[in-house]
């Protein structure tokens, strides 16, 4: 009975998996494919577009790296060699970290665009954000890297578990226990994202307080147009509270996934982990659609075409000119 409901749960587990990578390849791909198209259009690049590009890159890659994952997890019979595991998970970990920072830094950078500053040091950092944002991205790389490609000198754990809790060991390489290989593992990802999410914390509180205070002064005028601007703060308001919910569970499933993926054979707690783990760069590119006007309008547009191509009907010429502009 036990291991039925666990098998169960882990092919629900696959499915709903496979839905976020799906959901991930569409949602970051569209992203990164009309900010490029648009930087190639007007051949300029805002500083949140250039980062929405490495971000939404960095996390269609991450999402290559999770069915991967979900392969060797679930469907591989032969025994993992050493080197590969390795290798994986550095460059997973590396994808991981540097999504993370981007993700911190695009609202750090809505952060020191929307609240008010008076302290000069930080109105010299908002007059030259705009500059500073390429080595920003350059230094989270660099980062990102110190941070995971040490993964590559750890030696791996003793078994690799697959999703029925049967764990087998590596014959082909000398393989220390647990303790030794995923306690550097967990370190390593602890350091690498914790900086970004204490700054992701910090920005998104000064955000959701800044924009909830001017949303309570705007609520004391009777205005159709405050009006609109009261919907529009309230729909950021939710976006960032969404953001720190995706990013916390996240950050947590992983914990788990990496203190449970080689010893433990509590295949409920590993299957869970992995789509809520999942969740955060599917979801997040989503809510970065809906948020942003020009991604929202580049989508519907989508849709239109698809639509008429469907009903064998011409675009409306309306759309299309609020597209290009």
């Amino acid at each position: 009975m036990i291991y039925h409901l666990s098998f169960i749960i882990s092919r629900s587990a696959i499915i709903s998996r496979s839905i976020e990578v799906v959901v991930g390849f569409i949602g970051n791909g569209f992203i990164t494919a009309v900010n490029i198209i648009n930087w190639i259009k007007s051949k300029k690049i805002s500083s949140a577009d250039m980062i929405l590009i490495f971000l939404s890159t960095s996390r269609f890659i991450l999402q290559v790296t999770v069915l991967m994952h979900i392969h060797s997890l679930y469907f591989a019979d032969v025994v993992k060699l050493a080197s590969v595991y390795k290798d994986f998970g550095a460059v997973w970990m590396f994808v991981n970290h540097s999504s993370l920072w981007f993700s911190t830094w695009l609202y750090v950078l809505y952060c020191v665009k929307i609240i008010n500053i008076t302290h000069w040091l930080l109105l010299q950092v908002k007059c030259r954000i705009a500059g500073m944002v390429p080595w920003l991205l350059l230094g989270s790389l660099v980062i990102s890297s110190l941070t995971s490609f040490p993964l590559l000198w750890i030696t791996p754990s003793t078994y690799l578990c697959s999703s029925t809790g049967n764990c087998r060991e590596n014959s082909t390489a000398h393989i220390t226990d647990w303790d030794s290989s995923h306690l550097y593992l967990l370190l390593l990802y602890f350091v690498g994202c914790f900086f970004p999410l204490v700054l992701s914390l910090v920005t998104s509180a000064l955000l959701i307080t800044s924009l909830w205070k001017h949303r309570r002064t705007m609520q004391c005028y009777a205005d159709t147009s405050r009006n609109a601007m009261i919907d529009v703060h309230l729909t950021a308001i939710k976006s960032i509270i969404s953001f720190l919910i995706l990013y916390l569970s996240s950050f947590v499933a992983q914990i788990l996934l990496i203190l449970s993926t080689s010893q433990s054979k509590d295949v409920v707690k590993v299957a869970v982990s992995l789509v809520v783990a999942g969740a955060y760069p599917s979801m997040h590119s989503i809510i970065l659609i809906i948020v942003n006007s020009k991604l929202k309008l580049a989508f519907r547009k989508l849709f239109l075409h698809f639509k008429c191509h469907l009903e064998d009907k011409p675009p409306s010429p309306r759309l299309e000119r609020n597209t290009l502009q």
